[in-house]
């Protein structure tokens, strides 16, 4: 690195410390980057920041991302380079900012941590001591029954409920979108249990603490820790890993992706594509079942 380029890249971090006030760690992350450029402009021929063309910065992304570097760090590197370049257009120290435009590669959705069916029967299979228990169980169950989420679950009224039918009424979903899911048996009996042990005085919430208030999502996200501890589950288990577990566990027995993007409220169907991580046996087999040309003889 040479004397000019040393003195942009200092002159940038003096602006972090000085005029932004960044923290250490983002000053540290920020000249770590910076300096990773400049190696690579010297080992590519480029000897002034004033020299780097889009096309060069394009080039350098690429070959991190060859490298394995993970999406979310690029994306820092390029706000990091974007964010220099701007300081030095504004010292007229260059007459444009290579970085602009430029996109990190996206990041591949990551599959959502799923339990499985034993897993889920061991959470929901344990005993109830106490009216807490009962509770406690009749919202498990619901999570798994309907795949809600968390928010959806704290704000359901007994109104929402029709346990002859069952089925309930979620009023509060992602987007202010309602929908209408099924409960299952296993549910609804934990539900009039739990009716039975819900204090009179409670307001118009489905699930109550013992003074009669609706309860929180940290409240009902602490006692599900406590549950699977006192049960003795290893996996550290949250609310919304059942509902990952429903959606996962309803593609995998149905394989109707439509009908599950429905029960989870989802409004863009590659959401819900996130659990189809079927086999590929299991994706030959419906093939050569379904493909009116894929019948092969012999086999």
């Amino acid at each position: 690195m040479n004397t000019e380029v040393r003195q942009a890249v200092d002159l940038f971090l003096d602006y972090l410390r000085g005029e932004k006030r960044a923290s250490i760690h983002t000053i540290s992350n920020y000249q770590r980057d910076l300096e990773r450029l400049a190696k690579f402009c010297t080992e590519n021929g480029i000897e002034q920041w004033q020299d780097l063309q889009n096309s060069d910065v394009r080039a350098y992304v690429a070959i991190r991302h060859k490298s394995g570097v993970d999406a979310k760090s690029i994306q820092r590197e390029l706000a990091a380079i974007r964010s220099f370049f701007r300081l030095l257009s504004k010292r007229q120290m260059v007459q444009q900012n290579p970085a602009q435009g430029i996109r990190a590669p996206k990041s591949a959705k990551k599959l959502p941590k799923t339990l499985d069916v034993d897993q889920v029967n061991g959470i929901l299979d344990a005993g109830t001591d106490s009216v807490l228990d009962v509770r406690d169980l009749a919202m498990f169950e619901l999570f798994y029954s309907s795949g809600l989420r968390l928010s959806e679950l704290v704000m359901l009224d007994m109104t929402d409920m029709d346990l002859v039918e069952g089925f309930l009424k979620v009023r509060f979903g992602k987007g202010g979108k309602q929908r209408h899911v099924p409960v299952g048996t296993k549910a609804i009996e934990a539900i009039k249990l739990w009716l039975t042990n819900r204090p009179d005085s409670a307001a118009s919430a489905l699930f109550v603490s013992m003074q009669g208030t609706r309860l929180g999502q940290r409240s009902v996200q602490l006692r599900l820790e406590k549950w699977c501890i006192k049960n003795g589950l290893s996996e550290r288990v949250h609310p919304h890993m059942l509902r990952h577990s429903f959606a996962s566990h309803m593609l995998e027995s149905s394989q109707d992706i439509r009908a599950v993007q429905e029960l989870l409220g989802h409004s863009d169907l590659s959401t819900t594509q996130i659990y189809t991580h079927l086999d590929f046996q299991h994706l030959a087999n419906v093939y050569d079942k379904a493909h009116p040309r894929a019948k092969r003889s012999g086999l």
